[in-house]
């Protein structure tokens, strides 16, 4: 009997290991927090990240997707009620069930969502939260602006620490069995660098760029007058809409979009020998063809530009195709403005950091050039909040070109400024300039 029971060991744990799997369910939240016509790219990237979701056998019950919902019906779109995520390709949006929209997409209902907390979300958008458990593989995919320890949502910031606490407490009350984080966003890394992911609690993460550099937008379309994509998030939805992702790992997926994106520095973080895992356990099992897969894809690296220049280009391409001297004087009027405000920028984050540290030339020179890793986040959370909130004249979260200057403020911090002292230069900044 005895003897029996040994013989069928083996088939009772691989019984168990199949009632295991099959428990498990695929779930996915999908991301873009931007608006506006200049940030057409990121809904294109949400809407096509969906589109994979959803052909490779993810209901769309347990998808939850956040986005603004400006660009498909735009005034500006050639197209209307289409959006398309490379040139001359499918639409992406048609079919797209969108959750949660306009001012609902923030980072306080994107934390609730992830944390599974219904109650919190009762009358906003449809209300629908993760309800992930303990044997299920989460996919979550971020596409934005972002900035040293943030990523951007329209007009607020989540902060790398936020998203730490979430993760930990999702591990804490098992809402997940293995998670899977793409982030496409300029300085993304530094969402997770530090040890900000354990590598411990199962979630691995790949993002655009390391801590310190810009992800790049891609295709630019002359017809819409917009950038199509951006290069990470292109390179990883090209690969998982023409290979198998039932024999391809999670590792083999970041090793080709590393080596495909030559505009930035793909990076990994958390549980790394998750990537053994195949890709398919995070964003569906379906391997019928899918809507690219026969068609001639265009190399995103040829005439990508780091995302805080977007607009520049829009506008001088704007001022190329103008069909009139009328039009060409307005858009050259608008390319200027944004120079001004450029300058207006630079200005303001260098005023501010020389009444922090009262005037003292050296360390200004040093806190404007160097770039120190991010580790005081009791400090910078609290100062990048007030500075967003008490100086609107920079127009922090909608002026993509400023929070790459938020590395002066991480500096600042790191050189243990009191953050009394930032505020108050802050404050004086925008009692004493038009800066502010």
């Amino acid at each position: 009997m005895a003897r029996k029971l040994l013989a069928l060991l083996p088939l009772l744990v691989a019984a168990y290991a199949r009632s295991i799997n099959e428990e498990s369910k695929h779930w996915g939240v999908i991301v873009a927090g931007s608006n506006g016509w200049f940030n057409y790219r990121h809904q294109a990237d949400a809407c096509h990240a969906y589109q994979i979701l959803r052909k490779n056998g993810i209901p769309e019950e347990r998808i939850i997707t956040m986005m603004y919902d400006d660009i498909a019906n735009n005034r500006e779109n050639p197209t209307p009620g289409k959006i398309i995520n490379r040139p001359d390709g499918p639409d992406v949006y048609h079919g797209v069930k969108i959750d949660y929209r306009e001012e609902e997409v923030n980072p306080e209902n994107f934390l609730k969502v992830l944390k599974g907390d219904k109650e919190g979300m009762v009358g906003i958008g449809n209300g629908r939260v993760l309800e992930s458990g303990p044997n299920d593989h989460v996919f979550v995919n971020f596409v934005d602006h972002g900035a040293p320890g943030i990523i951007a949502f329209g007009s607020k910031f989540l902060h790398a620490s936020d998203l730490h606490h979430t993760i930990l407490k999702m591990n804490e009350e098992q809402r997940y069995g293995q998670m899977v984080i793409y982030v496409e966003a300029c300085e993304s890394g530094s969402m997770f660098d530090k040890n900000l992911l354990p590598k411990d609690i199962n979630v691995f993460a790949t993002t655009a760029a390391n801590a310190h550099e810009s992800s790049y937008a891609c295709y630019m379309d002359k017809e819409r007058k917009t950038f199509l994509g951006d290069v990470y998030s292109v390179r990883w939805m090209e690969d998982s809409d023409k290979e198998d992702l039932s024999t391809e790992t999670l590792t083999k997926q970041f090793e080709i979009v590393r080596r495909e994106t030559n505009t930035s520095h793909v990076m990994e973080f958390g549980n790394l020998t998750m990537g053994s895992i195949d890709v398919a356990e995070f964003q569906g099992k379906n391997t019928e063809m899918h809507i690219f897969d026969k068609q001639p894809i265009p190399n995103p690296n040829l005439d990508a530009v780091p995302s805080e220049d977007v607009e520049m280009n829009i506008l001088q391409l704007k001022v190329q195709l103008a069909e009139s001297d009328w039009e060409r004087e307005l858009v050259s009027q608008k390319l200027e403005d944004l120079k001004i405000t450029r300058r207006r920028t630079e200005e303001t984050f260098k005023h501010i950091m020389a009444l922090s540290v009262n005037n003292n030339k050296d360390l200004v020179y040093d806190l404007m050039t160097e770039r120190l890793p991010l580790l005081a986040h009791d400090c910078y959370k609290p100062v990048t909040e007030y500075l967003r909130t008490n100086c609107p004249g920079l127009n922090l979260v909608k002026n993509d070109y400023a929070p790459r200057h938020l590395y002066t403020f991480v500096n600042l911090c790191e050189h243990q400024t009191p953050q009394e002292a930032i505020m108050g230069a802050i404050d004086k900044t925008a009692e004493d300039t038009d800066l502010c």
